[in-house]
């Protein structure tokens, strides 16, 4: 096979091309092949994407993220947990509920994480890395069996209902006993397809909890639906028996549909927002093309790979490795990863990111990070800690869960007894309709529903969530802490102003002094080029002597200086005859020329251009803001005066900027702190809500509770909205799971909700809380500061 010519951005080739093109996935990775007894678990090269080896002392200690199969709720969730509990080698094990993510620390010298995983498969449910779990053709799979099963419940209920209705609607003795008897074994027939497939999941978790001896919000729903249906045909199989007249088969095919339909709403929205980190993790190729040194091509796995790799990365396909663009130029989608919505052009030599997508065309690239050493992984995993986060809120909801769902077997064995004793044809019914009526879907699902909706919208717009607790601390805060450096200025030099001797105008030093410039890449070179525009003339020669400055000398033989006032030659003697005159307080350059000082430019750091409109927002919100920094006075001064900060303190060493937090704390104030600098970790981490943008040291990333990939001020305000807009409709969530069950309850008990009302308003307060929580999947963010302003008052509501 020819080699590839230079100019050609079209790769050659591949050996295998005959296959077509079927093994680059460009969209998701493609499924592992787990076996049952989970070894591919302990396969170091597999562990590589779940697993990170941490170092605490002479301890190896593996952090491992997977996903739970089998689970609906937080008692699955505590199941999990106990089957870990006290088992050699488990340090730490925590389940998120509503994402499913199991979070284990262990010891690889004391167990093995197949023996882990397979005790998890002894309680009934089974581990996955997240690749697997949450590929494309795996979820496609689930999503249609739901919908199936819900399909079943809803054709079927529909028919039975028709059957029901006159029975409803007429007098007894109006329809004959024989036709009556005939419409009831109709929906019999239509119940059993309901009964054993579209509640299959009900009687499955419910007896692995019982086989567990333990008691989870299956339970008590699939009791109340076997309990129905026996009674029902007991009822149609003899209908001169105790139980005639107790025919169900529409609540329980109501109850099913509504349930399902529930439960279906919410893996929707665990695919919105929980899904957010999904499609983001899935976003690598499982193979790529990588360049030969005869310049042919060979299909690699992605871990195979390696820096100095060179790779041709195609349409559609998403970059396997952060590297350098080796083609004219590439068209690419950064959005999932700076929240930037508009394709950029890299050109050669410029840098791309893992997890970016090629736009157009087949791009050559050469590989410098691959891994976890790529930016796409450090992102995947703030996120992975994000979605296995337990807010305060959750946690306090799944305490409450298992010990209310024993409350709610005792209750409907109460009613039922209670009711035997006067009217034993409705005792059953009652009982039946408190075990349904009462399941605390609504309360587990209110806090976790919400957050995860909120880090889902965040993580479209380019905002990482590492805690979801954050959101609720956020919501709260009174005072916002800016860094300067780096923060509310740019992470580059400006010109500010130009002093200049009689008879110099400053556009003629700006231009002198340019055509020195020219010939460095110091930022103060750039910056002093950048000021002057074009550049009109050039010296001879350029020399420039390290940490001083430039010197150089014209085509007339004249030498020029550009540089310190030292380097310049002057003091403050020369300056007195000289005229010449440097700031104290501010970084400067000066130029010189054979009669002595000829200017000095006086130099800051770039005011960001969102940074009013920022802090003005945040002021509309009615947050304080101040400044801390470890700069000048005066440089902190000027920033601060530029953006209406009135509270400064500046010159902080790390420790000092430490202490201040600390007392601003104590005096009963919660803070968040905005940095993006290495010295900014201690601060970040001892702040109520931190937040690093994404520009910034990534010591400073994993201090922070929400990482601002795109480094745009506003996102921190737009942030702020979104805690609280979100613990509004956590607290929504949560009054309407109280009042629902406090209504609910007292009319089942007094025999005033049949069972199918009970199993229609159970379905309706779980998705009243679905509902309500996926509004902040919608949220599209706030008006501009502006109309911020313009809405105070209006602002902290949800």
């Amino acid at each position: 096979m020819m080699p590839y010519s230079a100019s050609n951005d079209q790769p050659p080739m591949p050996p295998d091309e005959a296959a077509g093109q079927g093994s680059l996935w460009t969209g998701h990775r493609g499924p592992l092949q787990v076996d049952d007894d989970f070894t591919v678990l302990d396969d170091p090269l597999e562990q590589q994407d779940f697993t990170v080896v941490h170092d605490e002392g002479a301890q190896r200690v593996c952090e491992s993220t997977l996903v739970v199969q089998g689970m609906y709720c937080a008692a699955c969730a505590d199941t999990v947990e106990a089957a870990l509990a006290g088992r050699p080698g488990v340090l730490e094990a925590q389940v998120h509920a509503a994402t499913r993510r199991l979070t284990l620390r262990w010891d690889p010298a004391r167990a093995r994480l197949s023996e882990l995983a397979a005790a998890v498969g002894r309680a009934g449910y089974r581990l996955l890395p997240m690749q697997q779990a949450w590929a494309v053709s795996q979820r496609t799979r689930e999503t249609r069996t739901m919908l199936w099963r819900l399909f079943v419940a809803g054709f079927c209920m529909m028919q039975v209902m028709m059957y029901t209705w006159p029975e409803y609607v007429t007098e007894p003795g109006q329809i004959p006993p024989d036709i009556v008897q005939l419409l009831r074994w109709a929906s019999w027939v239509l119940s059993v397809p309901v009964l054993l497939f579209a509640s299959g999941p009900f009687f499955t978790s419910a007896w692995r909890d019982l086989r567990l001896r333990r008691i989870g919000m299956d339970v008590p729903v699939a009791l109340g639906i076997l309990i129905t249906f026996v009674v029902s045909t007991l009822a149609t199989f003899d209908p001169t028996g105790p139980w005639g007249h107790d025919i169900w088969y529409d609540s329980l095919t109501m109850f099913v549909f509504f349930l399902l339909g529930g439960r279906y709403l919410e893996h929707k929205l665990r695919d919105r927002t929980a899904g957010a980190l999904d499609a983001l993790m899935n976003r690598l190729p499982e193979r790529v093309q990588r360049e030969r040194p005869d310049g042919t091509l060979e299909p690699v796995s992605l871990k195979r790979l390696q820096p100095g790799d060179v790779v041709w990365v195609h349409a559609g396909q998403a970059f396997p490795g952060d590297g350098e663009v080796l083609s004219d130029a590439a068209t690419v989608d950064e959005a999932l990863l700076t929240g930037e919505s508009h394709p950029v052009t890299r050109r050669r030599g410029e840098p791309v990111v893992a997890g970016s997508h090629n736009l157009a065309g087949s791009v050559r690239v050469r590989l410098q990070r691959v891994g976890r050493e790529t930016r796409f992984a450090q992102i995947v995993a703030l996120m992975e800690q994000a979605s296995t986060d337990k807010p305060r809120l959750a946690r306090l909801a799944d305490r409450i869960a298992a010990p209310f769902l024993v409350a709610v077997l005792l209750a409907a064995g109460l009613a039922g007894l209670y009711w035997w004793q006067f009217d034993p044809s409705r005792a059953l019914a009652v009982a039946v309709a408190v075990l349904i009526v009462t399941c605390p879907c609504a309360l587990s699902l209110a806090t976790p529903a919400a957050m995860l909706a909120a880090a889902g919208t965040l993580a479209r717009r380019g905002v990482l969530t590492r805690r979801l607790q954050a959101l609720e601390a956020l919501a709260g805060i009174d005072t916002v802490v800016f860094d300067k450096t780096g923060t509310l200025t740019q992470d580059r030099v400006v010109v500010r102003e130009v002093w200049t001797r009689d008879g110099v105008a400053p556009e003629q030093a700006l231009q002198a002094a340019a055509a020195l410039a020219s010939a460095s890449l110091h930022p103060v070179s750039r910056a002093i080029v950048g000021a002057a525009g074009s550049v009109q003339r050039a010296p001879l020669a350029v020399q420039e002597v390290p940490g001083r400055g430039l010197v150089a000398t014209d085509d007339a033989g004249r030498a020029w200086r550009l540089g310190s006032p030292a380097h310049c030659g002057l003091d403050a003697a020369a300056s007195l005859g000289q005229g010449a005159r440097w700031p104290a307080d501010a970084p400067c350059a000066c130029l010189c020329d054979e009669q002595g000082w000829m200017a000095t430019f006086v130099l800051d750091e770039g005011i960001r251009a969102e940074a009013r409109e920022a802090i003005e927002a945040l002021r509309a919100l009615g947050l304080r803001v101040r400044l801390l920094s470890g700069d000048r006075a005066g440089a902190a001064a000027r920033v601060a005066a530029a953006l209406g900060i009135d509270d400064v303190v500046a010159d902080a060493s790390p420790e000092a900027k430490l202490a201040a937090l600390q007392r601003w704390q104590q005096a009963g104030e919660r803070v968040a702190m905005v940095g993006d600098g290495l010295n900014d970790g201690p601060v970040l981490a001892r702040a109520d809500v931190a937040f690093a943008l994404g520009h910034g040291a990534p010591l400073t990333q994993t201090r922070a509770d929400f990482v601002v990939q795109s480094g745009r001020l506003t996102e921190v305000v737009q942030v702020v909205r979104l805690a609280r807009d979100t613990l509004s409709i956590v607290r929504q969530n949560l009054a309407w799971a109280a009042v629902y069950n406090l209504l609910a309850v007292p009319l089942a008990v007094a025999g005033y909700m049949p069972p199918w009302a009970a199993g229609l308003g159970m379905a309706a307060s779980s998705l009243v809380v679905i509902g309500n929580a996926m509004r902040l999947g919608a949220w599209r963010g706030a008006a501009p500061a502006r109309d911020v302003l313009a809405s105070a008052p209006a602002a902290a509501t949800g």
